[in-house]
Protein backbone atom coordinates (compact mmCIF):
# COMPACT_ATOMS: atom_id res chain seq x y z
CA UNK A 1 0.00 0.00 0.00
CA UNK A 2 1.23 3.52 -0.80
CA UNK A 3 0.58 6.76 1.04
CA UNK A 4 -2.70 8.63 1.39
CA UNK A 5 -3.00 11.15 -1.43
CA UNK A 6 -1.31 14.46 -0.64
CA UNK A 7 -2.83 17.15 -2.85
CA UNK A 8 -0.15 19.00 -4.84
CA UNK A 9 0.18 22.74 -4.30
CA UNK A 10 1.88 23.38 -7.64
CA UNK A 11 0.46 20.77 -10.04
CA UNK A 12 1.10 22.91 -13.12
CA UNK A 13 4.93 22.75 -12.94
CA UNK A 14 7.55 20.06 -13.51
CA UNK A 15 9.48 18.90 -10.44
CA UNK A 16 11.91 16.16 -9.46
CA UNK A 17 12.11 14.32 -6.15
CA UNK A 18 15.25 12.37 -5.25
CA UNK A 19 15.82 9.76 -2.56
CA UNK A 20 19.56 9.17 -2.05
CA UNK A 21 19.86 5.87 -0.24
CA UNK A 22 22.93 4.06 0.93
CA UNK A 23 22.46 1.51 -1.86
CA UNK A 24 20.42 3.16 -4.60
CA UNK A 25 19.30 6.60 -5.73
CA UNK A 26 15.68 6.97 -6.86
CA UNK A 27 14.63 9.97 -8.97
CA UNK A 28 11.00 10.72 -9.78
CA UNK A 29 9.88 13.30 -12.34
CA UNK A 30 6.37 14.71 -11.99
CA UNK A 31 4.82 16.70 -14.81
CA UNK A 32 1.39 17.28 -16.32
CA UNK A 33 1.45 13.84 -17.93
CA UNK A 34 2.11 11.95 -14.71
CA UNK A 35 5.22 10.50 -13.10
CA UNK A 36 8.19 8.45 -14.21
CA UNK A 37 11.16 7.01 -12.33
CA UNK A 38 14.87 6.46 -12.67
CA UNK A 39 16.81 4.23 -10.24
CA UNK A 40 20.59 3.87 -10.25
CA UNK A 41 23.28 2.69 -7.81
CA UNK A 42 24.37 5.49 -5.49
CA UNK A 43 27.97 4.35 -5.90
CA UNK A 44 27.83 5.33 -9.59
CA UNK A 45 27.82 9.05 -8.82
CA UNK A 46 28.33 9.78 -5.12
CA UNK A 47 31.82 10.53 -3.84
CA UNK A 48 31.03 12.14 -0.45
CA UNK A 49 32.19 15.55 -1.67
CA UNK A 50 29.40 18.15 -1.53
CA UNK A 51 30.26 20.14 -4.66
CA UNK A 52 31.21 17.15 -6.79
CA UNK A 53 28.11 15.23 -5.76
CA UNK A 54 25.80 18.20 -6.33
CA UNK A 55 27.13 18.73 -9.85
CA UNK A 56 26.88 15.02 -10.65
CA UNK A 57 23.30 14.72 -9.42
CA UNK A 58 22.17 17.90 -11.19
CA UNK A 59 23.56 16.49 -14.44
CA UNK A 60 21.67 13.24 -13.88
CA UNK A 61 18.44 15.10 -13.04
CA UNK A 62 18.68 17.36 -16.09
CA UNK A 63 19.32 14.41 -18.36
CA UNK A 64 16.35 12.61 -16.83
CA UNK A 65 14.12 15.67 -17.40
CA UNK A 66 15.18 15.68 -21.08
CA UNK A 67 15.38 19.43 -21.27
CA UNK A 68 12.03 20.17 -19.67
CA UNK A 69 12.13 23.27 -17.42
CA UNK A 70 12.04 22.27 -13.76
CA UNK A 71 10.49 24.36 -10.99
CA UNK A 72 12.16 22.67 -7.99
CA UNK A 73 14.04 19.63 -6.72
CA UNK A 74 13.45 17.96 -3.35
CA UNK A 75 16.14 15.66 -1.97
CA UNK A 76 16.32 13.26 0.95
CA UNK A 77 19.94 12.23 1.49
CA UNK A 78 21.24 9.24 3.41
CA UNK A 79 24.35 10.41 5.27
CA UNK A 80 23.24 14.02 5.80
CA UNK A 81 22.91 13.35 9.50
CA UNK A 82 22.76 16.83 10.99
CA UNK A 83 21.57 20.26 9.96
CA UNK A 84 25.07 21.41 9.07
CA UNK A 85 25.51 18.56 6.57
CA UNK A 86 22.08 19.12 5.02
CA UNK A 87 22.81 22.84 4.70
CA UNK A 88 26.26 22.20 3.19
CA UNK A 89 24.84 19.86 0.54
CA UNK A 90 22.00 22.29 -0.19
CA UNK A 91 24.50 25.14 -0.55
CA UNK A 92 26.48 23.05 -3.05
CA UNK A 93 23.32 22.63 -5.13
CA UNK A 94 22.68 26.37 -4.94
CA UNK A 95 26.14 26.90 -6.41
CA UNK A 96 25.51 24.32 -9.14
CA UNK A 97 22.06 25.44 -10.33
CA UNK A 98 19.66 28.39 -10.08
CA UNK A 99 16.84 25.92 -9.44
CA UNK A 100 15.30 25.90 -5.95
CA UNK A 101 16.64 22.80 -4.17
CA UNK A 102 15.87 21.54 -0.67
CA UNK A 103 17.99 18.88 1.06
CA UNK A 104 16.87 16.93 4.13
CA UNK A 105 17.87 13.65 5.73
CA UNK A 106 16.27 10.68 4.02
CA UNK A 107 14.29 9.83 7.17
CA UNK A 108 12.49 13.16 6.81
CA UNK A 109 10.95 11.91 3.58
CA UNK A 110 8.70 9.60 5.60
CA UNK A 111 6.55 12.26 7.33
CA UNK A 112 6.85 14.48 4.24
CA UNK A 113 5.15 11.76 2.21
CA UNK A 114 2.13 12.09 4.49
CA UNK A 115 2.17 15.88 4.32
CA UNK A 116 3.27 16.04 7.97
CA UNK A 117 5.66 18.71 9.25
CA UNK A 118 7.96 18.56 12.30
CA UNK A 119 7.08 14.93 12.92
CA UNK A 120 9.43 11.99 13.47
CA UNK A 121 10.69 10.06 10.47
CA UNK A 122 12.33 6.68 10.98
CA UNK A 123 14.22 4.70 8.35
CA UNK A 124 15.03 1.02 8.75
CA UNK A 125 16.64 -0.26 5.58
CA UNK A 126 20.34 -0.60 4.80
CA UNK A 127 20.87 1.59 7.89
CA UNK A 128 18.57 3.20 10.43
CA UNK A 129 18.04 6.64 11.92
CA UNK A 130 15.29 8.77 13.51
CA UNK A 131 14.95 12.46 12.69
CA UNK A 132 12.58 15.35 13.38
CA UNK A 133 12.59 19.14 13.36
CA UNK A 134 11.60 21.48 16.17
CA UNK A 135 9.30 24.46 15.68
CA UNK A 136 12.45 26.60 15.38
CA UNK A 137 13.85 24.39 12.61
CA UNK A 138 16.47 22.64 14.72
CA UNK A 139 17.19 19.13 13.45
CA UNK A 140 17.06 16.42 16.12
CA UNK A 141 18.77 13.14 15.23
CA UNK A 142 19.04 9.79 17.00
CA UNK A 143 20.91 6.76 15.72
CA UNK A 144 22.57 6.53 12.34
CA UNK A 145 25.88 5.36 13.84
CA UNK A 146 26.53 2.57 11.37
CA UNK A 147 25.91 -1.15 11.73
CA UNK A 148 29.13 -1.94 13.59
CA UNK A 149 27.93 -0.12 16.72
CA UNK A 150 24.32 0.86 16.02
CA UNK A 151 21.75 1.20 13.20
CA UNK A 152 19.18 -0.67 15.26
CA UNK A 153 16.55 -2.45 13.17
CA UNK A 154 18.52 -2.14 9.94
CA UNK A 155 19.29 -5.09 7.69
CA UNK A 156 22.97 -5.23 8.60
CA UNK A 157 22.39 -4.82 12.33
CA UNK A 158 19.82 -7.60 12.32
CA UNK A 159 22.45 -9.92 10.85
CA UNK A 160 25.05 -8.69 13.35
CA UNK A 161 22.72 -9.42 16.26
CA UNK A 162 21.65 -12.75 14.75
CA UNK A 163 25.28 -13.83 14.52
CA UNK A 164 25.86 -12.85 18.13
CA UNK A 165 22.69 -14.67 19.26
CA UNK A 166 23.78 -17.81 17.41
CA UNK A 167 27.29 -17.62 18.89
CA UNK A 168 25.93 -17.32 22.44
CA UNK A 169 23.42 -20.11 21.76
CA UNK A 170 26.20 -22.47 20.70
CA UNK A 171 28.51 -21.30 23.48
CA UNK A 172 25.90 -22.50 25.95
CA UNK A 173 26.03 -25.96 24.39
CA UNK A 174 22.63 -25.72 22.75
CA UNK A 175 21.54 -27.45 19.57
CA UNK A 176 22.94 -26.65 16.14
CA UNK A 177 19.63 -27.88 14.70
CA UNK A 178 17.91 -24.57 15.33
CA UNK A 179 16.38 -22.69 12.34
CA UNK A 180 18.39 -19.48 12.77
CA UNK A 181 21.62 -21.41 13.33
CA UNK A 182 21.08 -23.56 10.24
CA UNK A 183 20.09 -20.66 7.99
CA UNK A 184 22.89 -18.37 9.16
CA UNK A 185 25.56 -21.05 8.69
CA UNK A 186 24.27 -21.88 5.21
CA UNK A 187 23.81 -18.30 3.96
CA UNK A 188 27.18 -17.07 5.25
CA UNK A 189 28.99 -20.33 4.39
CA UNK A 190 30.30 -20.63 7.97
CA UNK A 191 32.49 -23.76 8.26
CA UNK A 192 32.36 -24.01 12.07
CA UNK A 193 31.13 -22.14 15.14
CA UNK A 194 34.62 -20.76 15.71
CA UNK A 195 34.41 -18.88 12.41
CA UNK A 196 31.11 -17.00 12.98
CA UNK A 197 32.75 -13.68 13.81
CA UNK A 198 35.50 -13.81 11.18
CA UNK A 199 33.03 -14.84 8.46
CA UNK A 200 30.71 -11.96 9.36
CA UNK A 201 33.63 -9.54 9.32
CA UNK A 202 34.73 -10.73 5.88
CA UNK A 203 31.42 -9.92 4.19
CA UNK A 204 32.22 -6.24 3.71
CA UNK A 205 30.00 -3.23 4.41
CA UNK A 206 26.39 -2.74 5.41
CA UNK A 207 25.01 -3.53 1.95
CA UNK A 208 26.76 -6.91 1.75
CA UNK A 209 25.98 -7.87 5.35
CA UNK A 210 22.38 -6.68 5.18
CA UNK A 211 21.66 -8.62 1.99
CA UNK A 212 21.19 -11.70 4.18
CA UNK A 213 18.60 -10.20 6.56
CA UNK A 214 15.65 -12.12 5.13
CA UNK A 215 17.02 -15.35 6.61
CA UNK A 216 16.18 -14.08 10.10
CA UNK A 217 12.51 -13.58 9.26
CA UNK A 218 12.40 -16.92 7.47
CA UNK A 219 13.84 -18.57 10.57
CA UNK A 220 11.23 -16.86 12.74
CA UNK A 221 8.49 -18.14 10.43
CA UNK A 222 9.99 -21.60 10.91
CA UNK A 223 9.58 -21.24 14.67
CA UNK A 224 13.00 -20.02 15.77
CA UNK A 225 12.89 -18.46 19.22
CA UNK A 226 16.37 -17.04 18.59
CA UNK A 227 15.25 -15.24 15.43
CA UNK A 228 12.09 -13.98 17.08
CA UNK A 229 14.16 -12.52 19.91
CA UNK A 230 16.54 -10.77 17.51
CA UNK A 231 13.63 -9.20 15.64
CA UNK A 232 11.81 -8.14 18.80
CA UNK A 233 14.92 -6.60 20.37
CA UNK A 234 15.77 -4.71 17.20
CA UNK A 235 12.22 -3.37 16.90
CA UNK A 236 12.29 -2.13 20.49
CA UNK A 237 15.76 -0.62 20.02
CA UNK A 238 14.53 1.17 16.90
CA UNK A 239 11.61 2.55 18.90
CA UNK A 240 14.05 3.76 21.55
CA UNK A 241 15.53 6.11 18.94
CA UNK A 242 12.24 8.03 19.01
CA UNK A 243 12.44 8.09 22.80
CA UNK A 244 15.82 9.83 22.60
CA UNK A 245 14.24 12.52 20.45
CA UNK A 246 11.55 12.94 23.10
CA UNK A 247 14.22 13.40 25.78
CA UNK A 248 15.84 16.10 23.63
CA UNK A 249 12.66 18.10 23.35
CA UNK A 250 10.68 16.73 20.43
CA UNK A 251 7.01 17.71 20.59
CA UNK A 252 6.05 15.37 17.76
CA UNK A 253 2.63 13.78 17.74
CA UNK A 254 3.29 11.36 14.88
CA UNK A 255 5.95 8.84 13.89
CA UNK A 256 6.26 7.69 10.30
CA UNK A 257 8.50 4.69 9.67
CA UNK A 258 9.67 3.34 6.35
CA UNK A 259 12.55 1.71 4.56
CA UNK A 260 13.07 -1.60 2.84
CA UNK A 261 13.21 -3.75 5.98
CA UNK A 262 10.46 -2.39 8.21
CA UNK A 263 8.08 -1.86 5.29
CA UNK A 264 8.37 -5.48 4.20
CA UNK A 265 8.60 -7.30 7.54
CA UNK A 266 5.49 -7.16 9.77
CA UNK A 267 7.30 -8.77 12.70
CA UNK A 268 9.75 -5.86 12.90
CA UNK A 269 6.99 -3.26 12.45
CA UNK A 270 4.89 -4.82 15.22
CA UNK A 271 7.83 -4.82 17.65
CA UNK A 272 8.64 -1.22 16.74
CA UNK A 273 5.03 -0.12 17.12
CA UNK A 274 4.78 -1.76 20.54
CA UNK A 275 7.95 0.01 21.66
CA UNK A 276 6.83 3.43 20.43
CA UNK A 277 3.49 3.15 22.22
CA UNK A 278 5.25 2.13 25.45
CA UNK A 279 7.50 5.21 25.22
CA UNK A 280 5.03 7.84 24.02
CA UNK A 281 1.65 6.53 25.06
CA UNK A 282 -1.62 6.59 23.13
CA UNK A 283 -1.27 10.25 22.11
CA UNK A 284 1.35 9.27 19.52
CA UNK A 285 0.06 8.41 16.05
CA UNK A 286 2.02 5.80 14.10
CA UNK A 287 2.19 5.38 10.35
CA UNK A 288 4.00 2.83 8.21
CA UNK A 289 5.10 4.22 4.86
CA UNK A 290 5.07 1.23 2.53
CA UNK A 291 5.70 3.16 -0.68
CA UNK A 292 9.09 4.34 -1.94
CA UNK A 293 10.60 7.22 0.09
CA UNK A 294 10.88 9.28 -3.11
CA UNK A 295 7.18 10.02 -2.66
CA UNK A 296 8.19 12.29 0.21
CA UNK A 297 10.81 13.97 -1.96
CA UNK A 298 8.12 14.80 -4.52
CA UNK A 299 6.02 16.44 -1.78
CA UNK A 300 9.07 18.49 -0.70
CA UNK A 301 9.72 19.60 -4.28
CA UNK A 302 6.06 20.48 -4.80
CA UNK A 303 5.95 22.61 -1.63
CA UNK A 304 9.20 24.34 -2.61
CA UNK A 305 7.90 25.06 -6.11
CA UNK A 306 4.67 26.49 -4.66
CA UNK A 307 6.66 28.81 -2.38
CA UNK A 308 8.59 30.19 -5.34
CA UNK A 309 5.45 30.58 -7.46
CA UNK A 310 3.88 32.67 -4.68
CA UNK A 311 7.02 34.81 -4.37
CA UNK A 312 7.32 35.48 -8.10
Amino acid sequence: MSIPHVAPLAPEVDIIGIDIGGTKTHLRLRNRLGERDLVLPTSEWRHRHWERDANALIAIAMGFAEGAPLAAIGIGAHGCDDKGECDAFEHAFNQATPLPVRVVNDAELMPAAFGLERQIGVVAGTGSIAVCRTAEGEMLVAGGWGWIIGDEGSAASLIRDAARAVALHLDRGQSEDEPLVRRLFKALDIPSAARIGSRLGSLGGAKEVGSHASLIFEAADEGSALADGVIRENGLALAELTGRLKLRGSKATAVVAGGSVIASQPRLWNAFRSGVLDIWGPEMTLHLHEGPPVEGAIVLADRLAAEHVRQS
